[in-house]
């Protein structure tokens, strides 16, 4: 028989593909499903704890130039590493259930674009997406990959060192190296560029908000992968769909806010729960 957590975990999972062989399924990602494509988590050793720099606010960000250039310099080299991040089991996954019809959409908390790599049609990027910059005066969109070149340019003889990841998407550097940065301003209008992710003290658009909550409210499972649920971004629709009386299963190694609201809960790593789900799912009557 194994010992107890094997067998917990087998349970969960046949459990898990019972609910989602029904289809319908809402699917709600955090940072813990891009772990094993090499972005860091949050929690855990390379996390927010070890930081020497507060998360970016949106005030500091379009009030505070220095602010604002040592944020660019630390998510340009940091960009060299979430963009060369390929999809991992779990992304694929996901995107194999919904091109079976079982899944009706993601929202994800990510900024990655980990899940629309992998094949997932149906997205919503609560929070953004870093290949994405926007103009905040005359609302612009520019691909990274065109912003990158800009800043390249105009950084050709910046050297920095990397002292570590974010999962955000930027990095640690020294400061004293941060202040020789040059950042680049909107071609057509002069204005600050932003990549184009929500930061603190700002709103996450409405619009995603409306279309997350009406993905929840038509789903008949809302599937919670790989996030904490710390945030009240995501932890709304939890609440939404036990509101609804929509089962919530969650799979997150680890406690998560949204505990009390699961109809099941499986704590063991994501790409193998979700390798397992797939191969049941044909199998559970």
């Amino acid at each position: 028989m194994g010992h107890h957590g094997e067998v917990t975990q087998d349970v969960g999972t046949a459990q898990l593909a019972r609910l989602v062989r029904r289809g319908g399924v809402a699917v709600l990602t955090g940072a813990g499903i891009s772990t094993e494509s090499g972005i860091p988590d949050y929690r855990g050793a390379t996390g927010v704890a070890q930081r020497r720099h507060a998360p970016m606010t949106y005030q500091a960000f379009r009030d505070d130039p220095v602010a604002r250039r040592r944020y660019w310099a630390r998510s340009h080299v940091g960009w060299g590493f979430m963009s060369s991040a390929a999809p991992n089991i779990g992304h694929q996954v996901v995107a194999r259930l919904e091109t079976l019809g079982l899944v009706a959409g993601v929202i994800t908390q990510n900024v990655d674009g980990l899940h629309q790599a992998a094949g997932s049609r149906d997205v919503i990027d609560l929070h953004g997406r870093l290949d994405r910059v926007v103009c905040l005066g005359c609302e612009a969109a520019y691909p990274r990959a065109e912003v990158r070149e800009l800043l390249t340019a105009a950084n050709a003889t910046w050297q920095a060192s990397v002292t570590a990841v974010n999962p955000d998407g930027d990095v640690e550097i020294p400061d004293e190296q941060l202040d020789g940065f040059a950042v680049v301003d909107c071609l057509r209008c002069g204005g600050v560029l932003k990549p184009d992710v929500v930061y603190f003290g700002e709103s996450v658009p409405p619009a995603r908000v409306h279309a997350s909550y009406a993905l929840v409210e038509a789903s008949s499972l809302l599937l919670v992968l790989g996030t904490s649920l710390t945030v009240f971004s995501g932890r709304r629709f939890v609440v939404r769909a036990a509101a609804q009386g929509i089962p919530v299963a969650i799979v997150s190694e680890g406690p998560t806010r949204g505990d009390e609201h699961a109809t099941l809960k499986i704590e063991t790593p994501l790409g193998t729960t979700l390798e397992q789900l797939e191969h049941l799912i044909p199998a559970v009557a």
